[in-house]
């Protein structure tokens, strides 16, 4: 059996399983959902991804940051409420290559990860 296709969200970075409805507009489908589809990254989006790959650039070969780090670089007062933005940019930045996430050390896949997660250079 070939295996169905799959797509990241260009807003949340998920996973984009796909769906009959979808048959033949598959290659137009961007979004995940009609939330992200409202909720398109912006220049907060591209300046987070920055800081991201700024921040692990700066450390030795191998380390990894939290997203709260950059999210309070970013947002000191009102951290916690970009701590969600912070994840996504990091699910995108996976999509692209240049990032994995891990949890207790372990690559995890980041359209199921829950909990805490660390970022760090592919």
């Amino acid at each position: 059996m070939k295996p169905l296709p799959e797509k990241t969200c260009a807003a949340c970075g998920r996973r984009i399983e796909w769906r009959a409805k979808w048959r033949d507009c598959w290659d137009e489908v961007r979004f995940c959902s009609a939330r992200c589809r409202r909720q398109k990254p912006g220049p907060e989006a591209e300046a987070a991804g920055r800081m991201i790959l700024a921040m692990l650039a700066e450390r030795k070969s191998g380390a990894t940051i939290c997203p709260g780090e950059v999210a309070r670089k970013l947002h000191p007062d009102t951290w916690r409420d970009h701590m969600e933005e912070v994840r996504s940019v990091a699910r995108r930045l996976v999509a692209d290559g240049r990032l994995v996430i891990t949890q207790r050390g372990q690559v995890v896949d980041p359209s199921t990860a829950k909990g805490p997660i660390r970022l760090k250079l592919r």
